[in-house]
């Protein structure tokens, strides 16, 4: 008898079919807070973070832009305010986060501009070639399998389409890195307890970022999936990263 497939869920591991409604029970669970506690636990940085993304993006107008695991829609309206214009579909795979970002979305002079679908990033429900960018901030660590999903990022690109991935990483200087594993482990679970109500939601994202491939070996998963000049920058010392691919 072949056994189940397993992978992870923060340090724990699990079968392959049982990560994403693990996952869907995390973000249906923070939704609410999940933007109040981005600011809390990053001091506000996870702002910059996302600026620089869309500085390299630089969207040009009237683009077609996928969001993916764009949840409260942080991309997406950065997005969308560089580029006259654009489009942005946002798809997550947690509804309650889509609330909130439709609910965020309602008061501003681009609503109308934004698209909103529940979806896996394993089997994104568009057809080849629909989008001029793919973008994924904070979201393809949670991903059951990663390589999947640059896959059918690869699919839903046109040629010339371009890839930008921000996430956790590998941070370099090991003085810092025991520092943030200081910070990451002893104070973020304890504040998703006491502004979010939920501690074990905030254990699984600082385990969770732990067990995501570091800079280069991410990179070659991109290149893997069939993308060209793939190239990365560290933000915060490598705390976190910005991956970069084309669909050439």
């Amino acid at each position: 008898m072949t056994e189940p497939r397993t992978t992870h869920f923060g340090f724990e591991t699990v079968p392959e079919d049982e990560k994403a409604g693990r996952v869907h029970g995390v973000f249906s669970s923070v939704a609410r807070r999940y933007d109040l506690m981005n600011d809390a636990m990053s001091l506000g940085v996870h702002r910059l973070w996302k600026d620089a993304m869309l500085d390299w993006l630089a969207p040009r107008p009237g683009i077609a832009a996928l969001d993916v695991a764009g949840g409260t829609g942080d991309i997406a309206f950065r997005l969308l305010r560089r580029a006259a214009g654009a489009r942005v579909t946002v798809l997550d795979l947690t509804e309650a986060m889509l609330v909130e970002g439709r609910a965020r979305a309602a008061v501003l002079p681009f609503a109308d501009r934004l698209d909103w679908v529940v979806g896996d990033a394993m089997r994104l429900p568009f057809p080849d070639g629909a989008f001029d960018a793919y973008t994924i901030a904070f979201g393809i660590r949670n991903v059951t399998r990663p390589e999947q999903a640059l896959a059918e990022a690869f699919r839903v690109l046109r040629p010339g389409g371009r890839l930008l991935v921000l996430e956790f990483s590998r941070v370099a200087p090991e003085g810092l890195r025991r520092l943030y594993d200081a910070y990451s482990f002893n104070v973020i679970p304890p504040m998703g307890q006491a502004l979010a109500g939920d501690r074990a939601s905030y254990q699984y994202l600082v385990e969770s970022i732990r067990r995501f491939p570091d800079q280069e070996t991410f990179a070659g998963m991109i290149r893997d999936a069939g993308f060209g000049q793939v190239g990365f920058r560290n933000l915060s010392m490598g705390i976190a990263a910005l991956h970069s691919g084309w669909k050439l």
